[in-house]
């Protein structure tokens, strides 16, 4: 039997579970194991995703004491479509790329030919590695984001790209998301919170305004860029 290509990933069942919440569980099984997920559904969804990714250890959560489940059922009353991914393989750059790439693709099945896809830390590279390699993404945003593996970040453009960022992070400091901010093209945007620490928990409540207002004006307005924020 032929060796299977490790770098290649299919999906071949989807199983729907109960809900936890507001939020439904997801098992997408692939020919390179499974992904749990979390899929929030409004009942008038329209043609608009965001798909969640966590840092290098994985999980549902995100930063800034619950994120994504938070933001995530916000947007619902926007009719958009949210799926929340948990790594097969955390701190794999490319096979967290490759179940974040196959999260999109889940939601373009749904529907959803508009997709923003949003990262934390690690999860920065994947989304920006990801967002470059996915027609369907229309914005990606970087929330405490690493510079290694974030080569793709200058072929993001036309997409959107949001970077958000604690000036007192104390495991990688703004200095990477100004660094990305000045080797990406427009449309881009960048927001520094003084004082604030790589969870994002000290200025919880400034990102979560900064990006319900960005993904709002994104997925909501039917435009697919914005005009540039220096730092």
């Amino acid at each position: 039997m032929p060796h299977e290509e490790p770098f290649t990933i299919s999906l071949l069942e989807v199983e729907l579970g109960s809900f936890e919440g507001p939020s439904q569980t997801v098992l997408l099984r692939t020919n390179q194991g499974e992904i749990h997920a979390r899929l929030h559904r409004p009942e008038n969804a329209g043609d608009a995703g965001i798909v969640w990714v966590g840092g290098a250890g994985g999980g549902l959560s995100g930063p800034a004491r619950g994120l994504y489940p938070r933001l995530a059922q916000q947007l619902t009353s926007a009719g958009l479509t949210s799926l929340r991914v948990d790594y097969r393989r955390p701190n794999d750059l490319l096979h967290c790329t490759l179940d974040t790439l196959l999260g999109a693709a889940y939601l373009e099945g749904l529907g959803c030919s508009r997709l923003v896809l949003v990262g934390h830390s690690f999860g920065g590279a994947v989304v920006i590695t990801a967002g470059a390699n996915s027609e369907a993404v229309v914005g990606v945003a970087a929330l405490s984001s690493q510079t290694y593996g974030t080569d793709a970040v200058g072929d993001l453009s036309p997409r959107a790209l949001l970077l958000l960022h604690g000036s007192a992070d104390e495991i990688l400091p703004d200095r990477c998301s100004r660094l990305l901010f000045k080797h990406a093209r427009d449309p881009k945007e960048v927001h520094l919170y003084p004082g604030c620490g790589h969870g994002l928990d000290e200025c919880r409540a400034e990102v979560d305004r900064d990006l319900l207002n960005w993904l709002s004006r994104l997925l909501t307005s039917g435009q697919d860029g914005l005009a540039s924020a220096a730092p």
